[in-house]
């Protein structure tokens, strides 16, 4: 398969597509939906839609092209044994642990595996081929196969998009910059948590020190060049 040439800052990237797969990161009912917990949370989910449809276009472009998609979801045991005692960081730090903690008759109920908080948006469902991978905090190379998974299929560029920009979207392509891997945002495919100078100081951060930034457009306009793959083909 030819290599493709993304648009993105500060400069254009030369990517192979089998070494390249999409990261959907937390498109989640508990990050992008009503009800979810970061709306119980009282935080602002409305660009969470705008994201979603960036991402729908992202994962058609790249399935049809045979480009591996990787999803990730946030969350723990029904028990919440791996979200962590207060011994950890994490349970002083969790808004959704928090809120249940305020709201004991949420407990349960948010971000535990089995539950519609924890699945994927129906916008987004995983497609035969895609990969689901979990994690416990928010980077997903955290205690978590995701390493092994790309190794093991030869995946060194990674495209992000999801939610939140500015904390797991941002955290994994910061790992998976130390862990010698490509990162590329789309921004306009992800939606930060909390006021919109905190997705600029991502954009920022990402652009200038660990990866690139793009947009959707540019994405799949990248990918046209490319020969569809046969449906009965499963993505490499």
């Amino acid at each position: 398969m030819p290599s493709i040439t993304l648009a993105a800052r500060p400069e254009a990237l030369t990517l192979d597509p089998a070494q390249t797969a999409v990261i959907v990161i937390d498109m989640q009912n508990a990050y992008a939906s009503a009800g979810g917990y970061v709306d119980k949370a009282g935080f602002d989910i409305s660009g969470a839609k705008a994201a979603i449809l960036g991402a729908a276009r992202t994962l058609e472009a790249a399935r049809a092209k045979g480009m591996q998609v990787v999803y990730l979801q946030n969350g723990w045991d029904p028990d919440y044994v791996e979200a962590g005692t207060p011994l950890s960081p994490n349970w002083h730090k969790s808004n959704a642990l928090k809120t249940m903690r305020r709201e004991p008759e949420l407990a349960g109920q948010l971000l535990a595996r089995g539950t519609w908080d924890f699945e994927i948006v129906g916008e987004l469902t995983p497609q035969p081929g895609d990969l689901r991978v979990y994690k416990p905090r928010y980077s997903a190379f955290f205690n978590s196969q995701l390493d092994s998974i790309l190794r093991s299929r030869g995946i060194r560029n990674l495209v992000f998009v999801g939610i939140a920009t500015n904390v797991c979207v941002e955290s994994t392509l910061r790992d998976g910059f130390h862990l010698e891997y490509f990162g590329i945002m789309l921004e306009d495919a992800t939606h930060q948590i909390g006021p919109d100078f905190i997705k600029q100081a991502s954009i920022y951060n990402i652009e200038k020190f660990f990866g690139w930034v793009s947009t959707v457009d540019d994405f799949v306009r990248a990918l046209e060049p490319l020969a569809a793959v046969k449906e009965a083909e499963p993505c490499r």
